[in-house]
């Protein structure tokens, strides 16, 4: 089977939609397949592109034995939501230059369009559905236009709002089949056409990252907070909100995205037990997390559909998770006992579950960190997902 992958984000970029998206590459590759990617110049979340690919209209590469298909976009992580917008209009209608490799196209048996972004997503089933009639699967990670109503980004009933959900029926209907990373989204696609096959596509890590042991906690406790800094995780307001150094315990974080100047500046001073490693490739990442006796995972809001990828990143290596939100998340590391949960933006309760991690019993700490192994091997298992996808996808 040849399968080509349509991404606005890929490796070598960070964040939850590269991560799936390169997992899922090398998991079909894995399982036999021939996968090709579709993809823009790698730039987030540092919002500009990255060195090597500069100065570059389009470019072709083999990543992991993987070929991939680069074309420009416009870079930005601007908190402006009309240069976002751009970013996003600017490769919907570059990808467009793909179009003219017709025998390549005609050689796909399967198309994988991710969405968001709903306008590249739109555009790629315009092309590849409509036009030359591949067989497509739509990779759901978040729901637009809901999430954009929920984050504030479109108000609800607005001209905007109406276009995208014409929009988000139209790239429904025409997709072959749906995958999504939560319950939430593959009901929100079912009560729109109930008879369109779906299937739950976690975004798991590869087995073999696992800890070999439950780990033993340090003497200060170490959280870590690897991922993206903007809107939609409101890391400044929880790093202002916490006060780690009279906890007696560290703040660690990684990453970058549109509030790091300001966490920057907040932490400058020094004497917040709060310390920023800069950004690192997901595999450097996942050397770092062994370093660490805990992690938070903030939202701001509920975002319909909406599960934090960083639970599953974190679960092989055994780290115990502090959870600021709801929904399906929430649920998830309650029945698993795999941490502790706060409301949204109740940073009072979050305080309070760090303190009791700290004041724990050595016995119920290791109890945490075996139950997240064991979800790891058992529950969420990639390689097990990867075969019951393949089978989905024909």
């Amino acid at each position: 089977m040849k399968v080509l992958i349509v991404s606005y984000y890929y490796e070598p970029e960070l964040g939850a939609a590269p991560s799936r998206i390169t997992n899922l590459a090398k998991g079909l590759r894995d399982l036999g397949a021939e996968v090709e990617i579709l993809t823009s110049l790698p730039n987030y979340p540092k919002g500009r592109i990255f060195d090597g690919y500069r100065s570059r209209f389009s470019m072709n590469e083999i990543v992991d034995g993987i070929n991939v298909y680069r074309y420009w976009t416009y870079a930005t992580v601007s908190k402006n939501p009309l240069k976002r917008v751009f970013a996003m209009v600017a490769f919907a209608i570059l990808l467009w230059c793909f179009a003219f490799k017709r025998g390549r196209i005609k050689s796909y048996d399967r198309i994988i369009v991710q969405t968001p972004p709903i306008l590249v997503a739109a555009s790629a089933v315009l092309m590849f559905k409509k036009i030359y009639s591949k067989r497509l699967i739509l990779n759901i990670s978040d729901l637009w236009p809901l999430s954009a109503v929920e984050l504030g980004f479109v108000r609800n009933g607005s001209l905007m709002h109406k276009i995208l959900g014409r929009v988000e029926s139209f790239i429904y209907r025409n997709a072959d089949g749906v995958m999504g990373q939560s319950d939430e989204i593959l009901q929100h696609v079912n009560s729109m056409f109930p008879e369109k096959r779906c299937f739950l596509y976690r975004n798991l890590q590869p087995d073999g990252h696992e800890s070999s042991s439950p780990r033993k906690r340090g003497v200060r406790l170490k959280i870590v907070y690897a991922g993206l800094f903007g809107v939609a995780q409101d890391m400044l307001s929880l790093l202002r909100s916490i006060d780690f150094k009279s906890l007696d315990v560290e703040m660690h974080l990684y990453g970058g995205g549109n509030q790091m100047d300001d966490i920057l500046s907040y932490i400058k001073d020094g004497d917040k037990n709060i310390f920023y490693h800069g950004y690192l490739s997901k595999q450097e990442v996942s050397k770092e997390l062994e370093k660490y006796d805990l992690s938070i995972i903030p939202l701001v809001t509920h975002i319909r559909g909406a599960v934090p990828s960083k639970i599953f990143d974190l679960l092989p290596h055994g780290i115990p998770i502090l959870f600021s939100g709801e929904g399906e998340g929430a649920r998830i590391i309650e029945e698993m006992g795999i941490g502790l949960v706060a409301p949204y933006g109740d940073y009072k309760t979050l305080a309070l579950n760090i303190s009791r991690f700290v004041k724990m019993s050595d016995d119920e700490y290791e109890k945490y960190v075996t139950n997240c192994l064991v979800a790891a091997r058992d529950t969420f298992s990639f390689s097990k997902q990867m075969k019951r996808f393949r089978g989905f996808i024909g």
